[in-house]
């Protein structure tokens, strides 16, 4: 037999990293007589192949095992076969693609209603996308799922909130700080770097010391609100990771006592989840994800809530895809920046990359010294601190 003659299980033998790669591509490209790796699957291979073949295949049933030929798998619509599939991919898959995949089949294959059964949602890796679902599915969920779901939320939530808390509330507190000093501070309110920074050019070589003309402070630390911060969220359909992060944000601006914090979602109705703050997961399932959209009628409502604009930050979360008087809303937005108010306009705040967007809406906001664009969680704490402090905003 000459150095060419030799079979796959030979090549796989002598030539290990050979073996693998015809392995990587067999699981890439499905088997079948069409792929030409012939190479057969076995064991935990074989497995992890039918799992990939129930979502991506087509036909049969979820679970099944094959150990050669072509993909041909399904979840079909059966749901103890698919919390079996849900089992089988935890148990093959690190989290990040499980979760890719669990969005797959409910986008591919219409799911969702199966996520109304509460052993389904006992078998779920608990992401963004799927609490988005849930909440989409919200009113048509029975009383037996509801408990279910909520405790899906919910660790979601504490997940993002242990995330993201401590940085929003360090990277605000020093916003406020900062926007509160005064130039006649008391003894003990002196900030005693930026005074010495700030007279530097008042040195005196002969004395060794700085003459200080002009003291900079930190406001006296009051319980009082110094700013009020007003989160209005648009709850159409294609906002769902957005409203997610928005009320864990707003479940975290609540907790400062220096901040005053509004929470409104809308579509083509008004609904003001203010008190609900405490609980962000209460304010989850308080919303309605779908709908129309009616940003003029939303800011309305913002405005009238306003009883120090000078003081307020309105942040608007929507694509800008206006169902009302367009008109009306960019003359909202305008009286309001008139009046002193701070407009922040996220066209998303999720990881999910660059959204769909009404870009004349947004180049009109842009027109008024309101720039629209996308925000990451990662993101937001800049952009409230840059709001809060009057500063420019830091715009990807």
């Amino acid at each position: 037999m000459n150095g060419t003659d030799v079979s796959a299980g030979e090549q796989h033998t002598a030539d290990p990293a050979g073996g693998e790669r015809l392995r990587r591509w067999r699981m890439v490209l499905g088997g079948g007589e069409a792929d030409g790796t012939g190479c057969a699957l076995a064991g935990r291979d074989a497995a992890m192949d039918a799992a990939l073949g129930a979502l991506y295949g087509g036909g049969g049933e979820a679970g099944s095992r094959r150990t050669s030929g072509a993909r041909s798998a399904g979840l079909g619509g059966s749901a103890p076969n698919v919390a079996r599939w849900l089992g089988d991919i935890r148990t093959y898959f690190p989290s990040s693609v499980v979760q890719v995949m669990q969005r797959d089949a409910i986008e591919r294959l219409g799911l969702a209603a199966l996520l109304l059964e509460p052993e389904m949602l006992e078998a779920v890796e608990p992401d963004v996308h799927l609490v988005g679902t849930l909440l989409s599915l919200n009113k048509a969920m029975p009383e037996t799922t509801k408990e279910t779901a909520r405790a899906v939320v919910r660790k979601v939530v504490e997940q993002l909130e242990k995330k993201l808390a401590a940085r929003t509330r360090a990277t605000l507190t020093g916003a406020l700080d900062r926007s509160a000093r005064i130039s006649r501070p008391r003894h003990h309110d002196i900030d005693w770097d930026r005074t010495i920074r700030a007279n530097l050019k008042n040195y005196l070589p002969e004395y060794r010391t700085v003459v200080p003309e002009r003291l900079i402070g930190y406001g006296r630390a009051a319980q009082s609100v110094k700013k009020e911060v007003i989160l209005c969220i648009d709850q159409s359909g294609s906002m769902a990771a957005s409203v997610v992060y928005a009320s864990v944000f707003g479940a975290v601006l609540a907790s400062m006592r220096s901040i005053a914090t509004r929470l409104v979602v809308f579509d083509t109705a008004i609904v003001d989840l203010t008190d609900q703050l405490d609980d962000p997961v209460d304010v989850l399932f308080g919303t309605q994800l779908g709908g129309g959209t009616d940003i003029n009628r939303a800011l309305a409502y913002c405005q009238s809530k306003i009883t120090r604009p000078a003081d307020t930050v309105v942040v608007l979360i929507s694509d800008l895809y206006e169902g009302g008087i367009r008109n009306e809303m960019l003359k909202r937005v305008a009286a309001m920046k008139a009046a002193g108010v701070e407009f922040v306009t996220l066209l998303a705040l999720s990881d999910e990359g660059a959204p769909a967007y009404d870009r004349e809406h947004a180049a009109a906001l842009a027109a008024l010294g309101a720039p629209a664009f996308a925000c990451t969680p990662d993101l937001f704490p800049e952009v409230m601190a840059a709001a809060l402090e009057k500063r420019p905003l830091p715009i990807p």
